[in-house]
């Protein structure tokens, strides 16, 4: 291809609400366009590597086994009525009305379309397993969209589906999509981290997250630089912390006692009038949950050093969300606000202790009075507790899986795969007979990739301050043969036939032949897209000598026309 004939439409200004260099640098090389809140065209450049990178997820989709099918974007509301999904995914299903007054959604992932799919399709247990999976458009109406194609409305998504008679099954097929997601990030030149995740609203069991390593990520991940544990912070483990100890040591008497706090209502002030650390103390964190037809106040209770997980609190009282509960509503609700602890909280209020407090003893908490908190509690005395992990792993715990020192990182979620088990198919009464010839829910996988996420990923992880640096997987060409001044006809012509006898080579080239551009310009295109290599044409081609840049390194090297392209098959 040449720039002469080609639409890329490069910019110096970067849209003003920009602040990832993806979204700034796609937008400036001329790969994307937005046309609305979240909404994104792909323009030539960027359609070429949105196609190159989809070409591998389904080269390894198909060696994996997976059949390829095709959904409509547009999918009935009934099928998300039948499965109970259509209220709990809230505001970012968009749904819509035709004229005949039938309900559809735009769909932002299909459990519900392929177990429709397959219903009444496959009857018998010698039918399974089988994978289905697309590659297509998803519609999820954020309410912040931002970050360009990393949080978008619209997106390119890959998402697969797999039907199982046993659970086994199920897992040896999650465990090869995990190989086979790990082929595709490695092929794209990624550098990423598999971690254990929340299933959100997808549900099911066995989460597990694929994420490409940035600064700029939006999400937390907790890893363990000696072994290969890591997850999400929402789903994040840690060897448990007991201090019993503290108690053990104490001149205090051995049984619960209230005693007078006045006005201490914060964990730290507690914990230094009574001369003890902080994780001895238990906090009270209150929460109003929203679920689809009312809402609650539930009080969280965990270690006085800890910080509560929102998510997983979520998970354990089964809300739709969390919010904050305000003065009127804790005091409407009994709770006596600094002051609030498990023992004597009175009836009908939800609360939750976090996993690790279990019959904990020779803490101090609030004792629902005010000024007044327990010391040297009993937690194995109280009775009909709800238990759940409910904290927030901070860095320097101590892994579960080795004991070594836990960290943060930052990523980009390119990927999600899930056990979902019976959840949509018991839902939708889609059943198959087993070897025994009973009627049993089908047992279900599902995983999916951001496709078109995946090119800003890329671009997060590679870049500097000039602009893109492409893998040569995703590079929309490989090399990029500048002319430097295409009114003199040598230097064209050289360029034409460098240019010609790299794609007879196979080497995916572009020609800079704009007679209209300068130099300079030219060669900020090439370091604001980001092609792999350049070959510069112009003063030295009198003495047969041309130049080329590596992008990455913006390193130069002279050689003779005649060794182009040999040299660059080897550095390719």
């Amino acid at each position: 291809m040449k720039f002469s004939q080609m639409f890329i439409p490069t910019t110096k200004e970067a849209p003003k609400d920009a602040t990832l260099a993806s979204h700034q640098f796609l937008v400036r090389a001329g790969f994307i366009s937005q046309t609305g809140s979240g909404i994104y065209d792909f323009m030539p450049l960027g359609k070429i590597v949105l196609e190159k990178i989809r070409a591998i997820v389904k080269e390894e989709m198909d060696n994996a086994g997976a059949n390829e099918v095709q959904f409509g974007f547009v999918t009935p509301l009934s099928f998300w009525e039948e499965s109970g999904r259509a209220n709990t995914m809230g505001n970012e299903l968009l749904k819509f009305k035709d004229r005949k007054n039938t309900g559809y959604v735009l769909s932002p992932t299909n459990e519900e379309a392929v177990v429709n799919m397959v219903k009444n399709r496959i009857t018998s247990y010698k039918d399974l397993p089988v994978n289905l999976y697309q590659i297509n458009t998803k519609f999820r109406d954020e309410a912040r969209p931002r970050f360009g194609l990393m949080r978008g409305r619209e997106f390119l998504m890959k998402d697969a589906y797999s039907f199982h008679a046993t659970e086994e099954d199920l897992i040896r097929e999650f465990n090869l999509m995990e190989a086979t997601y790990k082929k595709i990030y490695t092929r794209l030149g990624l550098e990423f981290r598999v971690v254990a995740a929340d299933s959100g609203a997808i549900g099911g069991s066995g989460s597990k997250e694929f994420m490409v390593l940035a600064n700029s990520g939006e999400d937390t991940i907790v890893v363990c630089p000696d072994c290969e544990y890591g997850a999400n912070i929402e789903a994040a483990t840690r060897k448990p912390r007991h201090f019993n100890a503290w108690f053990e040591n104490t001149n205090a008497p051995q049984s619960m006692e209230k005693v007078l706090t006045q006005d201490l209502t914060t964990i730290e002030d507690v914990a230094n009038f009574l001369s003890i650390p902080k994780a001895q103390t238990i906090k009270a964190v209150i929460k109003k949950a929203i679920y689809e037809t009312n809402t609650q106040i539930v009080v969280f209770f965990v270690r006085g050093d800890d910080e509560l997980e929102e998510t997983k609190a979520c998970n354990a009282v089964e809300a739709l969300e969390l919010i904050d509960a305000n003065e009127d509503e804790i005091i409407e609700a009994g709770i006596v606000a600094g002051y609030c602890g498990p023992f004597g909280l009175k009836d009908g209020i939800t609360y939750v202790i976090d996993k690790e407090l279990e019959d904990e003893v020779g803490l101090a908490c609030g004792a629902n009075e005010a000024n007044y908190h327990f010391i040297n509690s009993d937690l194995s005395t109280l009775k009909d507790v709800k238990y759940f992990d409910l904290i927030a792993v901070q860095e320097g715990d101590s892994c579960s899986c080795c004991g070594g020192k836990l960290e943060y990182t930052k990523g980009i979620e390119a990927g999600h795969i899930f056990q979902l088990g019976t959840k949509y198919a018991s839902a939708m009464d889609a059943k198959f007979l087993d070897n025994n010839g009973k009627s049993q829910p089908f047992i279900m996988g599902c995983y999916g990739i951001g496709v078109s996420r995946l090119v800003a990923a890329v671009i997060e992880q590679s870049h500097d301050e000039k602009g893109c640096i492409w893998s040569k997987e995703t590079a929309p060409y490989m090399v990029d043969v500048i002319v430097s001044n295409a009114k003199k006809e040598d230097e064209l012509n050289a360029g034409n036939k460098i240019y010609n006898d790299l794609k007879i080579a196979g080497i995916s080239t572009i020609l800079d032949d704009r007679v209209n551009a300068r130099f300079g310009f030219k060669m900020s295109d090439f370091e604001l897209i980001g092609f792999p290599y350049a070959v510069v044409i112009g003063k030295k081609l009198p003495d047969g000598l041309v130049e080329i840049v590596n992008r990455k390194t913006l390193e130069k090297e002279e050689i003779s026309l005649d060794e182009v392209v040999n040299r660059l098959k080897k550095l390719i």
